[in-house]
């Protein structure tokens, strides 16, 4: 859309500014700190969930929820520049996080680009309107971070497609609706030729949802039994056996995440878990303020933040202006892991004995030991920062692909381990 069609930045921002203000509540600092935490039972996230689905249709109802899709899919068709104003003026105040990443982007997001009218006229609005919460099926349990190796597989049965196997590491799909699932719909090509994509509901018979408990106690990680499992054909998304087309796009939009133009999310660290003002309140908490080592640590903290927000930034304006390759992304995915393991072990030492035993009354220094043992959930989920290394070396600086003894050669005929 044109700027002349879209309202003007700065009486938008004053706007968003006044009804956020008016409408959604403060929230403290620090409130969202940590990695995974298990702070709730499953009756209280449950009922934060139905919040976080309130939010979202009080954005939709007052025109803020999805600022960038078009108007015909229930948005606003305003420009990344609004959806960057708005986030700035978010920070501070509750939203509606869970519904923001995967459902939003990569998941409606993949939608947008590749749906059908039909497919976007059905999902997207209910999507923006927070009606529907979505997944991504990628990861499978012997496939590591090799996406394309998907051995869940998919069989045309004429209209429809029946699809067996297993997915794992889905973040809440035990509370959400639908499921965006790479399976392999062709044995006879080389694994990546032989994909496809489908949509399905993840609440009905053939699927089975397991909650894995991790080393904090928490259960938001699934792993998924697909047994005969049928999916008509007008749930497929993209063209048979193009499925790593649509996974291409799927991980850029993965990899971008809080830097998307879709995402409503608030600017800062203030949603990023473990970011510099909380390294500040363990410092100032646990006494150790006037200590020169810790203020170092503070300093790097602080940093790490700032640069990471300017190369963001720099990232998605290069990517936006056709000036860097949207694989750059993977840059971006790269220093976010680096720097969220850096902090959180930046919190710890500093949190020192304390971070080994705490109480509820511990303030920002509670939980810290759990947050350094889980901290590299952040160079995992979304992607392996190796991935990204991978990506980064051979699709932006252009150097030799990697050997692999897989290309060129049938999936079927490819040697592999079974899966657990």
């Amino acid at each position: 859309m044109s700027a002349d069609a879209t309202e003007g930045l700065d009486a938008f921002r004053l706007r968003a500014r006044s009804w956020i203000r008016d409408n959604l509540k403060p929230v403290a600092a620090g409130a969202s700190a940590g990695v995974l935490r298990n702070n709730s039972t499953d009756d209280e996230e449950l009922a934060q969930i139905a919040h976080e689905r309130e939010l979202q249709r009080l954005l939709f109802d007052a025109g803020f929820a999805g600022l960038c899709f078009p108007v015909a899919y229930g948005g606003q068709g305003l420009t990344p520049a609004h959806q960057q104003a708005f986030n700035e003026e978010l920070t501070g105040h509750e939203f509606p996080v869970r519904l923001q990443a995967p459902t939003i982007s990569p998941c409606a997001a993949v939608i947008l680009d590749f749906g059908t009218e039909e497919q976007k006229l059905a999902h997207l609005p209910a999507i923006l309107r927070g009606d529907e919460l979505w997944m991504q099926f990628l990861s499978e349990p012997g496939g590591g971070s090799d996406v394309a190796g998907a051995q869940t597989s998919a069989i045309r049965d004429g209209d429809e497609w029946v699809l067996n196997g297993s997915k794992v590491w889905t973040t809440g799909a035990w509370w959400s609706d639908w499921g965006l699932c790479l399976a392999r719909t062709n044995w006879d090509v080389p694994k990546h030729r032989g994909l496809s994509v489908f949509m399905l509901p993840i609440h009905q018979t053939g699927i089975e949802v397991s909650r894995i408990e991790m080393l904090n106690g928490t259960k938001e990680f699934c792993q998924e039994f697909m047994t005969d499992v049928r999916v008509p054909d007008t749930d497929r998304i993209g063209e048979v056996d193009d499925g790593w087309t649509v996974g291409i796009r799927w991980m850029f939009h993965e990899r971008m995440l809080h830097n998307s133009p879709y995402v409503t999310i608030p600017a800062g660290d203030a949603h990023a878990g473990i970011g510099a003002s909380s390294v500040l309140r363990v410092a100032r908490e646990s006494g150790k303020l006037d200590n020169p080592w810790v203020r170092d640590l503070v300093g790097e903290a602080r940093m790490l933040q700032l640069t990471s927000e300017a190369l963001q930034q720099r990232l998605t304006e290069g990517m936006r202006s056709g000036a860097m390759s949207d694989q750059s992304a993977a840059i971006g995915r790269l220093l976010s892991g680096v720097v969220s393991t850096r902090t959180n072990t930046i919190a710890y030492e500093i949190a020192g004995g304390d971070s080994g035993a705490w109480t509820d009354d511990d303030g920002a220094i509670t939980d810290c030991g759990s947050d350094f043992l889980m901290r590299q959930v952040s160079t995992i989920g979304g992607g392996t920062t190796e991935m990204a290394r991978n990506v980064i070396s051979e699709r932006v600086l252009g150097m030799p692909r990697e050997r692999t003894l897989d290309r060129d050669v049938p999936f079927r005929d490819v040697p592999r381990g079974g899966q657990s």
